[in-house]
């Protein structure tokens, strides 16, 4: 059992584990004036936004759900308070459209000047190679961001110029959030089914059984999207097999393999529980939201996602909802997927960079810190409230738990550029049970090997 940290001390992300394997070179990298951006010296920005004239900036962000927009639209008036002559364009969208359409919108004439950009190598890496992305490094000096970010933070948005190496190099992007992705659970349905909050795989396992039985669905999943089938493979992986090697796997280290007995288990027991009806039914047809939203109007005794979901399930669930680190398998080591929320970047066409460069200063300050977690989300530093409780309380303390031990690893898609589309796709298929565990894990070990140059 995990000892957590005194909600009064200062939980900054010190996840050094995460990045001890981000040293390997990852596909052939470009000529010496590719990719990277325009970088701009600390001595040559300009910090007075007032002096800066009338001008507009377009945010693009995926700050969509009521806790996550809440926060950003207060820090935006804010902004716009502190400057009166900045307007803030704010345009959102969901994770999935955001991730469609940035691609077109940030290679067009009319690009937006701030934008959250997936911090993976399909999506930030790719960026950068093309030298879409400012370097931040100039801005990062000038307001001090390497005081305020830890570097482990930093290099969760950090390529080289060629956008080959991630975790090193320049930094791209800064993050207003931390996240974690664990199992949420409803105290209701719990004592309702006499079951004990699962510390063990084997207890989740016969939790899972004991839901089924009664009628339950044990886990809300709506997987139509692709996406958060990857966090419950994650989630599962996390039970089975060592953190150091979900780290390789992550970040794309040659020599890392998936075709290890560890992740044939891990892909086995999840193929099981969708066998054995342990998810709602005709998840892959069901879209996300819908999922999570049913599990908080009572129906479901677990949903397997991210902190992101803590002010809507606090709002709507209250105390009766809780939040817990993935169970620990027969090894007893903890392992959870997270690290940062999608970081803000300045695009390379603006025409406004010093401004942005102050917004992004503005929104991820110790003041905003607290608006964010005000608006019942994780600050990715310096959340220090001695008054938090029920969910928000849970959150906070799995979030120093995990950094204390070191267990934070990786989002498995930012292993290569191709890799979330892969992974989405074959995650659908294995849960279907149109694809063996065996199949599922080949066909991410050729698309792994290929990029990385060698198997394990």
């Amino acid at each position: 059992m995990t000892v957590p940290l005194p909600r009064t001390r200062l939980l900054a992300v010190t996840a050094t584990a995460l990045l001890l394997a981000v040293t390997a070179s990852a596909c052939a990298p470009g000529s010496d004036d590719e990719g990277g951006g325009t970088d701009t010296a600390a001595a040559d920005v300009e910090t007075d936004v007032a002096a800066m004239g009338d001008l507009t900036l377009t945010v693009w962000d995926q700050e969509v759900r009521s806790g996550q927009d809440k926060q950003l639209d207060t820090l935006n008036a804010s902004f716009e308070n502190r400057y009166p002559n900045v307007t803030i364009e704010r345009v959102s969208r969901s994770f999935e459209d955001l991730n469609r359409t940035l691609r077109l919108a940030i290679n067009s004439d009319d690009a937006p000047d701030v934008v959250q950009a997936n911090n993976g190598r399909s999506i930030m890496g790719a960026f950068v190679e093309a030298g879409l992305l400012r370097p931040l490094d100039g801005y990062a000096e000038a307001y001090d961001w390497e005081e305020r970010f830890s570097e482990d933070v930093r290099a969760l948005s950090s390529y080289t110029e060629d956008g080959a190496t991630f975790g090193e190099g320049n930094l791209y992007g800064v993050p207003q959030t931390g996240e974690l992705v664990g199992l949420w659970y409803s105290k209701p349905k719990l004592d309702e089914l006499g079951i004990e909050m699962p510390r063990t795989t084997a207890d989740l396992e016969s939790a899972l059984q004991t839901a089924a039985r009664a009628g339950e669905v044990p886990i809300q999943l709506g997987n139509k999207e692709g996406w958060p089938g990857i966090h419950d493979f994650g989630f599962v992986q996390n039970q089975f097999v060592p953190a150091d090697e979900i780290r390789d796997l992550g970040f794309g280290v040659e020599g890392s393999s998936w075709t290890t007995p560890e992740n044939e288990q891990a892909a086995q027991t999840i193929s099981s529980w969708a066998d054995n009806g342990y998810f709602t039914d005709g998840f892959n047809g069901f879209d996300y939201d819908p999922a999570w939203q049913n599990f908080a109007k009572g129906e479901g005794v677990f949903v397997i996602a991210g902190t992101w979901l803590l002010a809507d399930l606090s709002a709507a669930m209250g105390d009766d909802v809780g939040f817990a680190l993935p169970p620990t398998g027969e090894s007893g080591e903890m392992a959870v997927t997270g690290g940062t929320g999608l970081p803000f970047a300045i695009t390379e066409s603006t025409e406004h960079a010093d401004a942005a460069a102050a917004y992004l200063d503005h929104i991820t300050s110790p003041e905003a810190m607290t608006d964010i977690e005000e608006a019942g989300n994780l600050p990715v530093y310096g959340a220090a409230s001695d008054t938090a409780d029920g969910p928000q309380a849970d959150v906070l303390d799995a979030w120093g738990a995990a950094n204390e031990q070191g267990a934070i690893v990786p989002y498995l898609d930012y292993a290569t550029p191709d890799f979330y589309d892969l992974l989405t796709a074959q995650v659908q298929d294995l849960l279907a049970g149109s694809q063996s565990p065996e199949d599922f894990l080949s066909t991410l070990e050729e698309e792994y090997t290929s990029f990385t140059g060698s198997g394990g």
